[in-house]
């Protein structure tokens, strides 16, 4: 309740004035519903409701299970006879039932109802991975912005550069540093000689950024094994069956924070409390008002699309770093997409388009490891259909969309309005016409910006 509740307040406060709610400019309901009136009486009255509503239901949720989220010991394990992390379990289990952080999962079971997550972990998340701007977004163990270090690139040996991938691992948020993979890391130890497991890499390799394999390749260079199992029993090719997490208690002490925000313009006692226990959880400094005061705001555009509403950076740094949180507890959980889309976060693509990064491949030690047993380097570059990687003379940073000029976002990643909602297919309206293929006469309307013609891409 509270995921929704939030949903629709954070949409109609940032979308308010605009066609994506009723009553704004270019709504495309006005001629069906030229009277309509909020339930609340105004569209202000109906923020407040919503987010009353997400305060409401997130603290009943969070009260009953803030002391019992999963442990997080910031360790990886790397031996069978190692101590587990149970965080990291929790997302590669295949009972869930005793876990009393998750509230809903779903069950699988071998040969009857299976995945594929443990074969993406496996290998390079089916050529999706991190950017650089999410690694870069994770916080130092003491709570302090990755910029305040020194450059990317080199640190000041606490943070400790992006040369390398164990650097960047290094001093981080233990959400950061137990999920992206790192070369030489053992990815199963547990039945290694399960015949099953023919997806299963048993030892993590050099990133295959050349390969443009969907299952195989690497797209940015950094991968993630969050819900990657240990057990090799896990890898068969279509055959997975951990089980999957779908609501987390995490969620609800994350939605209060966020609306009690929103509704009181700053961070009450339950709100103080329940950030203090999510950092404590994840590993980092528990001082987010320290986190607070060093945050840059134009530094953190850089990162992160969630610091823009509306086309214009937050200057309200403790929303933003809310924001952030989220991002990092929830990466890779099928969360990021929505709340980009309720922060309106994408308006700033239409006219500056964002050139997404991965590894720091160029003239890094990085660069090494795409050598053949000559010595000679393997990386193509020169803009061809041959290339292999994007140039250096674009970024020293892998570009996985700019590798060929004819690539879909060589010039970067653009936006229109229309986006932020799927259009309506065209069938819909006929089924809800008065009059037998006139879809004039129905009584729904399109989303904003879309066309009710087929074959027409987005007016704006």
């Amino acid at each position: 309740k509270s995921r929704v509740a939030l949903f629709e307040a954070s949409w109609l406060l940032n979308f308010k004035g605009t066609a994506f709610v009723p009553g704004g400019v270019d709504w495309p309901g006005a001629s069906l519903y030229p009277n309509y009136q909020y339930p609340s009486g105004n569209i202000d009255k109906e923020i407040e409701f919503f987010l009353n509503q997400a305060v409401e239901s997130s603290k009943l949720v969070a009260e009953k299970y803030k002391s019992s989220l999963t442990e997080n010991t910031g360790v990886l394990q790397q031996s069978a006879d190692a101590p587990s992390n149970p965080y990291y379990d929790m997302f590669a289990s295949e009972d869930l039932s005793s876990v009393k952080e998750v509230l809903l999962w779903r069950q699988y079971a071998r040969g009857l109802v299976t995945h594929n997550i443990n074969a993406a972990a496996s290998r390079g998340n089916y050529r999706v991975g991190l950017t650089r701007g999410l690694v870069q977004n994770f916080l130092m163990l003491d709570g302090s912005p990755v910029y305040t270090h020194g450059s990317y690139a080199d640190g000041d040996g606490y943070y400790m550069g992006d040369k390398t991938i164990s650097d960047v691992r290094a001093n981080r948020d233990p959400r950061l540093s137990i999920f992206l993979k790192e070369p030489g890391q053992k990815n199963i130890l547990f039945e290694l000689d399960n015949i099953e497991g023919t997806e299963a890499v048993i030892t993590e390799p050099y990133p295959a950024i050349t390969s443009g394999d969907g299952e195989r390749g690497y797209a940015t260079g950094y991968a993630l094994r969050k819900g990657g199992s240990f057990n090799r029993k896990h890898y068969a090719n279509g055959g997975g069956y951990t089980g999957q997490v779908y609501f987390r208690a995490a969620e609800a002490l994350l939605n209060y924070m966020e609306a009690s925000y929103l509704l009181n313009g700053s961070l009450d006692a339950s709100a103080r409390e329940y950030w203090t226990i999510i950092r404590k959880r994840a590993g980092i400094s528990t001082d987010f008002d320290k986190t607070i005061s060093l945050t840059d705001m134009q530094k953190e555009a850089e990162n992160d699309w969630g610091a823009y509403t509306a086309g214009n950076i937050l200057q309200d740094k403790t929303l933003y770093n809310i924001r952030r949180e989220r991002r990092c507890e929830f990466m890779a959980e099928g969360l990021r997409y929505m709340d980009l889309r309720r922060w309106r976060s994408m308006d700033q693509l239409i006219s500056s388009p964002s050139h997404l990064e991965g590894m720091h491949l160029w003239n890094t030690p990085m660069e090494e490891w795409y050598q053949d047993e000559n010595g000679k380097s393997t990386l193509i570059a020169d803009g061809t259909d041959k290339s292999n990687v994007s140039s250096k003379n674009r970024s020293e940073y892998l570009r996985p969309f700019e590798r060929i000029s004819t690539q879909p976002a060589y010039d970067g990643c653009t936006w229109r309005m229309a986006y932020y909602l799927y259009p309506i297919m065209i069938k819909q309206f006929q089924l809800t016409s008065s009059s037998q293929g006139d879809i004039s006469t129905s009584i729904i309307y399109q989303n904003p910006y879309w066309p009710k013609e087929t074959d027409n891409p987005a007016e704006k």
